[in-house]
């Protein structure tokens, strides 16, 4: 089996693939201070209640933004499984050209989020990535990764308005009834919630003004994709939760998976 690994600002989530079939997935928090033995010791109890173990894994794919946990992630694969995972940076075979000014600077999220898009939904394409920042990255037709844009995360906004702002609250993020809010957290759901659903239908707008992306399709994911998703229903082509993970399972095999029979 495949286990992919996806180390991103606020989880660390894992992906098991049995095949072409996958077994699970789970999310950790993303704490540096956590050892090896810590991470491994929580995935094999995920593990066990799906009756599997890491015996059953044989290899592993992981992509990072944190570059502090990639050692202990690394050092993980290589007690629990035996070998260290193949790591995705522009340099691997990914399915997309890379047409960024500085390709090193291309965060590894961005990347197979954009190879992933391009390969199972095809191009053009444009990637919204719901994290702790909200990507857009934008694929034409051919597989040229053109560039896109970088906006704080929904939940990192609403973290820092209530923490900048000494009487504002900490507040659910859901849609209110109304774009009028009527009390102070309605207020802020709405500026954040609804002002981020006109956000996003504006750059998409925009990207697909732009020449060869008039058709472009529009890919949702992360983990506040649904939240926008149930705001705007016809904003969005797909949401897809996993992409992901499917796409380092993706690229794995378009690079390695041959060579280890995986």
């Amino acid at each position: 089996m495949l286990l992919t690994i996806d180390i991103g600002n606020t989880n660390v989530k894992f992906g098991l693939y049995d095949g072409g079939q996958p077994r699970g997935f789970w999310r950790l928090s993303t704490k540096a201070s956590r050892t090896s033995d810590e991470y491994g010791s929580m995935l094999h109890d995920l593990l066990r209640q799906k009756g599997l173990s890491f015996e059953d894994i044989h290899a592993a794919v992981m992509s990072s933004v944190v570059p502090a946990l990639n050692y202990t992630i690394e050092h993980m694969c290589k007690d629990c499984i035996g070998k260290a995972p193949l790591t995705v940076s522009c340099a691997l075979d990914t399915g997309v050209t890379v047409e960024y000014a500085h390709p090193g600077e291309l965060g590894a999220d961005r990347l197979v989020g954009a190879a992933a898009a391009y390969h199972f939904y095809g191009g053009p394409v444009i990637v919204i990535d719901f994290g702790t920042a909200t990507t857009f990255d934008v694929v034409s037709a051919d597989g040229v990764f053109k560039g896109g844009a970088i906006a704080p995360g929904i939940k990192t906004s609403a973290e820092s308005l209530s923490g900048a702002a000494a009487k504002l609250p900490i507040i659910e993020l859901s849609a209110p009834q109304s774009v009028l809010g009527t009390d102070t957290k309605s207020c802020m759901q709405s500026g954040i919630v609804f002002g981020y659903a006109g956000l996003v239908k504006y750059m998409i707008q925009s990207y697909r003004a732009l020449d060869g992306f008039g058709n472009a399709k529009v890919v949702a994911t992360g983990g506040l994709s649904q939240l926008i998703a149930d705001v705007e229903p016809n904003l969005f082509d797909v949401v897809d939760r996993e992409l992901a993970l499917n796409g380092l399972k993706y690229i794995y095999g378009r690079t390695e998976g041959a060579k280890r029979g995986v």
